[in-house]
Parts: structure tokens; C-alpha cells; sequence
């Protein structure tokens, strides 16, 4: 099976603010660089939605992705709590309502519409795909000027 590599990254100038989320994908010898923002948001909906963008513009449901992200709520999110949630009505466990529902709905169709494999990577480490994805979310922070 193919593979395509994504680095996924969000944030916000306030929080709520300005937010950002940018994209680094690479397949084989080719890569894409996506970014966004919107004008009030908060940090977690640019990181839902940076992993969100990145997966839309994937057309073939063939393929292996590899998608990092150095959001531990996406990745919880994803991978621990979202079974309960849906189990729930889209509840937490304290019976309230899930923040973000819209986007995690949209990146739940996602990930059961591709085959994904979801991994943490420390944020300002050095990771050069990290890196990129969050030097692209500022950068779509500052084109709001």
C-alpha cells in the first residue's frame, strides 16, 4: 500500500484570537503545503482543523497515512475518547455537551474513511515536518495582518 506523510499543526494569537492551522503533506517524492486561518477561533479547533484539511484533499481511500500532529488533545481525541463520545450522543462523561462536535464529526468521517495511523510528535523539538506545518500556521496568522 502507498503512503502519504502529514504533519499537522494549529494555533491561535489569544484564545480565543487569531488562529492558524498549516499542512506539510509528502508522498513519495512530492509534497504540499496547505494553510488557513480564521479570525476567532481557539487553538484546539485550528489543530482539528489542520488534521481535518489535510485529509480532504486526499482523494484515493488506497493509501497508508502517517499523520503527525503535536496536539495530545487530537490524538486522545481520536484515538481514546471519540468512541465514548459517540456512544454518548456526542457527551462527555459528565454528561455535557463535546466542545468542537462539528469538527470532530467531520474528522471522524475521516479517519473511518481512510486508513490512518495517528502519532504524537513533540512540538518545537526540531521535528523538521513539525516544524513546517507550524511555521505555515503562522505564517496564515500574520496574512490576517
Amino acid at each position: 500500500m502507498e503512503k502519504i506523510v502529514i504533519y499537522t499543526d494549529g494555533g491561535c494569537r489569544g484564545n480565543p484570537g487569531i488562529g492558524g492551522w498549516g499542512v506539510w503533506l509528502r508522498y513519495g517524492d512530492h509534497d504540499k503545503k496547505l494553510k488557513g486561518h480564521e479570525k476567532d477561533t481557539t487553538n484546539n479547533r485550528m489543530e482539528l482543523l489542520a488534521a481535518i484539511k489535510a485529509l480532504e484533499v486526499i482523494k484515493s481511500k488506497d493509501i497508508s497515512i502517517d499523520l503527525f500532529t503535536d496536539s495530545k488533545y487530537v490524538m486522545h481525541g481520536i484515538n481514546d475518547w471519540i468512541k465514548g463520545w459517540k456512544a454518548k450522543g456526542w457527551k462527555t462523561a459528565a454528561k455535557k455537551p463535546v466542545k468542537n462536535v462539528d469538527l470532530w464529526q467531520r474528522l471522524d468521517t475521516l479517519n473511518e474513511t481512510h486508513t490512518v495511523h495517528w502519532h504524537w510528535v513533540k512540538g518545537h523539538s526540531g521535528n523538521v515536518g513539525n516544524d513546517m506545518a507550524d511555521e505555515l500556521a503562522n505564517q496564515a496568522m500574520d496574512n490576517m495582518g
